[in-house]
């Protein structure tokens, strides 16, 4: 099983869910559980696992271009097929912007003169850990960068056991789309707020455009009004879990530590909703 946990906005909770119902799982089956974050640019999960071992790190490669001058007429049309503006025809020379390159090879398809041949360059670095048993796989975007689905893509490669949890990144963006695909299903985290609200529909927008099923899971319940479960009534979305807004589990949470394991009676009601998720993707 292949379980993204999301939500349209941050802060909502989703790492606190995410290495909960990993915790939870790994103490019941004692392994086959790997938690994968895809947050990339501000990757967190790990920190909740302070006695892991570091089993692997490696670059992250993408593809650029590479122009050779002398060969080049600089007729423009590599320029006129990057739909990204990641090369800049001049009359004696041609400019390329790293940052922007998707790495499609269109320019090197169209180039006359066969001038452009491709290199590689990193973007970040992957990490691959292991915390009694459970894998933890994650990546930093380096510094400077804006492109981050193929760091995301490297992450979930890596991330290869029976049950896969995905901690994905706020938003609705790239990002969230690449870290949803393929998953069997989605536990959206959401508050019973406007501003929750408001994200929480867009993302099952998204959802529902990739056909991924999903489910909610409302954090912080008790504050904010019912408008929120009105629309979950209306839209006929399943409410898997509300995790009531309590002081002991925010102070848990705030000292990087995952509060089933110091709140265990809540263990047995995560391996609950896994269940349950299971039942409704079978």
């Amino acid at each position: 099983m292949k379980l993204s946990i999301a939500s349209g906005k941050g802060g909502t909770g989703k790492t606190l869910v995410a290495t909960s119902l990993a915790a939870s799982l790994h103490s019941q089956r004692g392994r086959g559980i790997t938690i994968a974050d895809c947050d990339v640019e501000e990757p967190n999960a790990y920190l909740f696992f302070p006695d892991r071992t570091l089993l692997e790190e490696e670059s992250c490669q993408v593809v650029v271009p590479v122009v050779d001058e002398e060969k080049c007429t600089h007729c423009g049309k590599c320029s006129k097929v990057c739909n990204y503006h990641a090369l800049a025809v001049l009359p004696q020379t041609v400019l390329i912007f790293p940052q922007l390159c998707h790495g499609c090879g269109a320019c090197s398809i169209v180039c006359p003169e066969k001038a452009i041949s491709e290199s590689s360059r990193s973007i970040g670095e992957i990490f691959h850990a292991r915390s009694e048993g459970m894998d933890i796989v994650w990546a930093k975007l380096a510094l400077g960068e804006a492109r981050t689905t193929p760091l995301i893509k490297a992450v979930k490669d890596r991330a290869q056991s029976d049950t896969v949890i995905v901690d994905c990144p706020p938003g609705t963006s790239c990002s969230l789309v690449e870290s949803v695909r393929g998953s069997d299903f989605c536990l959206l985290v959401t508050e019973p707020t406007p501003f929750g609200l408001y994200d929480l529909d867009i993302a099952l927008r998204v959802l529902d455009k990739m056909g991924i099923p999903q489910a909610v899971l409302v954090n912080k319940s008790g504050v904010g009004d019912r408008k929120l479960y009105q629309y979950l009534m209306e839209r006929k979305i399943p409410l898997l879990m509300e995790i009531p807004l309590d002081r002991r589990i925010a102070e848990i949470y705030s000292r990087g530590e995952i509060f089933v394991l110091q709140m265990p009676e809540w263990k047995e009601r995560f391996v609950e909703l896994a269940k349950r998720i299971e039942e409704m993707i079978s």
